[in-house]
């Protein structure tokens, strides 16, 4: 049986177990690329001192499980792994893991940001931040919005 492709948690992963077993056995394999994000402490100018997230379990799979397909569709990859935290997290906390093989460093790079990408913008997250001000959600970027068009996808999540 194949290693699953997405996985939801709220505990910590390991960025090398989880590389390691993207590629085992797998003698294709010339490239591995992996982005892992983290909670920061600031974001629009304010303070944050915890970040949870919350997500809808099965549907929040389905969706990223089409982003890795939509992600073989358009790159010649082997292999994709996105490990996603959900409940509260701390600044410098992993949030998330991104990884993918494949035989060369550019389809390898420019997958992984594709995948990066469709995740901030097309992810059914909700992402509440904790400030000195009080409790916030955490909007849709037109930043991120704009990151998904240059791969041809609108998403028009972001007010703007």
């Amino acid at each position: 049986m194949a290693a699953a492709r997405v996985s939801i948690q709220t505990q910590d992963f390991d960025l090398a177990a989880e590389v390691a077993a993207l590629r085992a056995g797998d003698a294709r394999v010339g490239a591995v690329c992996a982005f892992v994000g983290t909670v920061r402490d600031r974001n629009d100018g304010a303070s944050v001192s915890t970040l949870e997230l919350e997500h809808y379990p099965g549907m929040t799979e389905k969706a990223i499980e089409a982003m890795i397909d939509a992600a073989h569709a358009r790159f010649t990859l082997y292999g994709a792994r996105v490990v996603h935290r959900v409940g509260p997290l701390l600044p410098q906390d992993q949030i998330v893991l991104v990884a993918v093989t494949s035989a060369h460093r550019g389809e390898a790079f420019a997958a992984c940001e594709f995948l990066m990408d469709y995740l901030k913008t097309q992810a059914p997250f909700w992402k509440k931040e904790q400030t000195p001000e009080g409790a916030r959600w955490v909007d849709a970027r037109v930043s991120d919005d704009a990151a998904l068009a240059r791969w041809g996808i609108a998403a028009g999540n972001a007010a703007g």
